[in-house]
């Protein structure tokens, strides 16, 4: 369906008023064509590289000022009964992390929004979260690949199984084997595709109904905010998934009592510590979460606008169905 265009001659209206009000809704950039640019090629390698600029930018800002929060969830998560969660070496595991970090934020915002923006161009406009919802698991999917070795190292220095992230190559190499890596793999797929999908979803929906509401363009705070909200909210949801997926990832091959997948640890995590169990580290992961959605799509929004600001002035006009 076209835009809806209104046609006024300006120069014969008796009414004045009547052409100001007009001309400002046509400037309105959350009321400009919504088809406006769908005459043009969609430019996948561009949207891929600003995707993959943003992403890194954003992922490495995030790690590095929440190193921390994570670590104590970690602990929290990974120790059995009542233990005691030591405080030392908060930031354990981070050089070896970031190293990971940035291809999986790159390579997760890379694939998203080429794939978000293909998809809103299919999908009519009242589907657009569908579009944001597939378009969150498709980038999920492709950045686990790295996200999960990522992880598994991350999460047995911050426990104190290693003292640095070579020394964990090494060993998980020798003990484990190339699948170590890929230690909780399945419960990693079930916590963060949910937890992509939902994040995105949230947010840009949120964005979206915002814009309209307020008849123009968001700005940095207004960012922050709905990020901080969308990540903690689905924090909370699915932090069940996320205890599950850190028994699993830092167990290793020759733990006693190893569990033996999803199912027979969601079930023994409930036996010997009960449900409650498997809301451990709750208040650091949506504390750890709710500030770094602020920060990332803070970091997020504001990169990819100024490399926006670097293309050709014909390329600059937003489409706000694809935000």
């Amino acid at each position: 369906m076209g835009p809806l265009t209104l046609a006024v001659d300006t120069k014969t209206s008796s009414n004045p008023h009547l052409d100001a009000t007009i001309l400002k809704m046509q400037k309105s950039k959350p009321f400009a064509s919504i088809n406006a640019q769908e005459d043009k090629p969609f430019d996948f390698l561009r949207i891929l590289f600003e995707g993959v600029i943003a992403g890194g930018t954003s992922g490495v800002v995030v790690e590095t000022a929440l190193y921390p929060i994570d670590t104590i969830k970690t602990r929290l998560q990974a120790a059995r009964g009542g233990g005691k969660i030591m405080l030392k070496g908060l930031y354990s595991g981070l050089a070896g992390n970031l190293a990971g970090v940035l291809p999986a934020s790159a390579l997760f915002v890379g694939v998203y929004e080429p794939t978000k923006q293909k998809l809103l161009k299919m999908f009519p406009e009242n589907l657009s979260a569908v579009a944001h919802l597939t378009a969150g698991a498709v980038g999920g999917i492709a950045a686990s690949f790295i996200r999960v070795p990522t992880e598994v190292v991350k999460q047995r220095m911050q426990t104190g199984q290693f003292t640095s992230a070579p020394d964990a190559v090494r060993l998980i190499v020798s003990k484990e084997g190339f699948k170590g890596f890929y230690a909780g793999y399945g419960s990693f797929l079930l916590r963060d595709l949910p937890f992509d999908a939902i994040q995105f979803c949230i947010y840009e929906q949120l964005r979206i109904g915002y814009r309209v509401a307020a008849q123009r363009e968001l700005n940095d705070p207004e960012n922050a905010v709905i990020g901080a909200f969308a990540g903690a909210l689905t924090g909370a949801i699915t932090t069940p998934l996320d205890v599950i997926k850190t028994r699993l990832m830092v167990q290793g091959s020759a733990s006693a009592n190893q569990y033996k997948g999803i199912i027979d640890c969601v079930s023994t995590v409930v036996r010997e510590e009960g449900p409650s169990a498997l809301l451990k580290g709750i208040g650091p992961r949506v504390l750890w979460i709710g500030i770094g959605g602020s920060i990332f799509f803070g970091v997020l929004e504001r990169t990819k606008r100024l490399l926006a600001q670097r293309r050709p002035v014909s390329d600059q006009q937003p489409n706000p169905k694809q935000d």
